[in-house]
């Protein structure tokens, strides 16, 4: 019996692979995952980047994501791998990209990829939350009530079901303050969130302060990632995830 074998197509190789760090602002923070997958592959065809493409029956672009935040949360650190076909200057592509993408999908930089194991690096993320009609008093007493606690379980529905698991333990460090005079009401979470399995989201730190303290906004919480990346020394902040590209 014959075998079902790929097409002869000449496939050039990857000679490049650029990193790409870019930010989900705006209405576009209600963009899926798959719409900027969507989005992203329009784009390289109308900037005309030389991409590499897979083998096999359905060859596709070597794009590769790390960590994507969730719809509905904007970002101004998410991160993007593409494998090309010829070497490409790096600010040319960041250029060329962002003018193909809609506007609030912004390329904020594009490196060489000169080192492996990037998405080992996205070790935590640091959130920024923000509280409508929550007192800065009120979260800063939740927020000292969560971090004095051992544990606080959380419940969230994943594809196997409800799953049952601590996010206290993933919150490294967490600070409160005031938006602005002119909105006291409005309290601004700064968390630092290690990654790990299963990913403790902004809505389960927000799940643990109602578990802990009875914290429950008025009003949809505001949800930004400000950075992800490495952890520094003292475990409580993140460094850039592509320093090392940079300086190799």
């Amino acid at each position: 019996m014959a075998r079902n074998l790929p097409p002869d197509r000449d496939t050039a190789p990857t000679v490049q692979k650029l990193r790409l760090k870019y930010a989900k602002r705006g209405r576009l923070r209600f963009s899926s995952h798959r719409d900027f997958q969507r989005a992203l592959e329009r784009a390289l065809r109308r900037a005309d980047i030389p991409m590499a493409y897979s083998a096999g029956f359905s060859p596709h672009p070597k794009v590769s994501y790390a960590n994507s935040a969730a719809t509905g949360v904007a970002s101004e650190a998410e991160y993007v791998e593409i494998g090309v076909a010829v070497a490409c200057d790096p600010d040319a592509v960041r250029d060329a990209l962002d003018a193909a993408l809609p506007p609030g999908l912004d390329v904020v930089e594009v490196v060489e990829a000169r080192t492996p194991d990037f998405a080992n690096r996205l070790e935590a993320s640091v959130w920024r939350i923000e509280l409508p009609g929550v007192p800065p008093e009120q979260a800063a007493a939740a927020v000292a009530g969560l971090m004095a606690a051992d544990e606080s379980t959380v419940q969230r529905l994943m594809k196997n079901g409800l799953r049952t698991f601590d996010a206290r333990a993933s919150v490294l460090s967490a600070e409160c303050a005031a938006l602005d005079d002119a909105d006291p009401d409005c309290a601004i979470l700064t968390l630092v969130v290690r990654h790990g399995t299963p990913s403790v989201r902004p809505d389960d730190v927000l799940s643990a302060l109602r578990s802990v303290a009875d914290l429950v906004p008025p009003k949809p919480p505001r949800v930004t990632r400000l950075a992800q990346g490495p952890l520094d020394e003292a475990g409580t902040s993140v460094t850039d995830p592509l320093e090392p590209d940079r300086a190799g």
